[in-house]
């Protein structure tokens, strides 16, 4: 996921992929609980695509609020 692609998309589908993201970090760490996952370094590729995800969707946020407020 390039930046410059997730900052072209809808805040809807966004939040989707957040969700989605948040997931399949609940999954990755489960079977790093149970020893089924042998990359231990996906989990921190999910971590930074989910505060990726949360960054772009606050600057959003904040463009809204600053466009209301001018």
């Amino acid at each position: 996921m390039k930046l410059l692609d997730l900052r072209q998309k809808e805040k809807e589908v966004l939040e989707k992929e957040l969700r989605e993201a948040q997931g399949e970090l609940a999954s990755l760490r489960s079977k790093l609980a149970s020893r089924q996952l042998t990359n231990t370094r996906e989990i921190r590729k999910m971590r930074k695509v989910i505060a990726r995800l949360k960054t772009i969707l606050r600057e959003k946020q904040v463009n809204k609020e600053k466009n209301l407020t001018s």
